[in-house]
């Protein structure tokens, strides 16, 4: 029962960005089509609708919703980033879900940002809202590219969405020893990860055309790849990131024996594992 009404808030609380994100790509769309495109497994038709009513989701409406506890003792994160100068690798990660249509289906991509070079370095696609599909898959990748050791006291900053404050999430981010951080006073205020998932939905995954979840997985690795390699930008005086980042020494710790393929983490034995202190050069 605990588990369900976990499961149920999570994904009620990251339910508020992606209305957000949908409302913002069609201002006009009414509340019971945007329970058709994302039909949450937490609620039912109605349900939805109220609580789109309730939270202020009327046509030409939009009120902040910001929730700062909930009766599972959950609790948000300050922001950590608003006055950061960032100066290297490995600073500061920026993470957001955003949401894919295939035809009448609607899928969930979870990217995760290196802030200095732009560099993508997690993610992940699902057909769910689940943590453990979402947001935890996509940590695990940064851990295989950055390494553990580097991760230390690394600040994490995503939206309000319950995967990013999840028990789960928590238990790993605090073995790692990153910082989390949040959103505080608007729900767009997570811009670089937001404009990041127009650029992978709109200028790669769309064009790439995938047909289902094992397609989009597929098309998601090469769109990060031509991202990363391929895409200059203005903020990194026309490079690449990994042009930019060519120049810097990354120690990718071997995590072979630690990284958990997918079905490892369906069925919860990562949360068993310790993340061990290995030591390796800190950048």
């Amino acid at each position: 029962m605990l588990q369900r009404r976990k499961y149920k808030y999570e994904e009620q609380e990251q339910l508020i960005p992606l209305i957000n994100e949908i409302r913002r790509d069609h201002p006009r769309m009414s509340a019971r089509d945007i329970y058709l495109k994302l039909h949450p497994s937490s609620m039912g038709r109605d349900q939805f609708e109220r609580f789109c009513m309730d939270n202020g989701y009327r046509i030409k409406q939009l009120k902040n919703y910001r929730v700062t506890t909930n009766s599972l003792g959950v609790t948000r994160f300050p922001n950590l980033i608003k006055e950061i100068e960032v100066t290297g690798v490995n600073q500061v990660f920026v993470s957001d879900i955003t949401y894919f249509d295939i035809e009448d289906k609607t899928y969930y991509v979870t990217l995760i940002m290196d802030l200095f070079n732009r560099e993508i370095v997690g993610y992940s696609a699902s057909d769910n809202l689940r943590t453990e599909d979402t947001t935890i898959p996509a940590l695990y990748r940064v851990i295989t590219e950055r390494g553990k050791a580097n991760l230390r006291e690394a600040i994490f900053h995503s939206d309000g969405g319950g995967q990013y404050y999840s028990n789960d999430f928590k238990k790993i981010t605090r073995e790692l020893g990153m910082k989390n951080s949040m959103t505080e006073e608007k729900v767009y205020e997570n811009s670089h990860a937001e404009r990041l998932n127009g650029v992978i939905k709109n200028n790669y995954l769309y064009p790439y055309g995938p047909t289902n979840l094992k397609s989009l997985k597929r098309e998601l690795i090469r769109a990060v790849y031509m991202y990363n390699t391929g895409k200059p930008h203005k903020a990194l005086k026309k490079q690449t990131p990994a042009n930019y980042l060519k120049n810097k020494i990354v120690d990718n710790e071997d995590n072979s024996s630690s990284y958990l393929p997918l079905p490892t983490i369906h069925n919860n034995h990562y949360l068993k594992e310790v993340i061990s202190n290995k030591k390796v050069n800190v950048i």
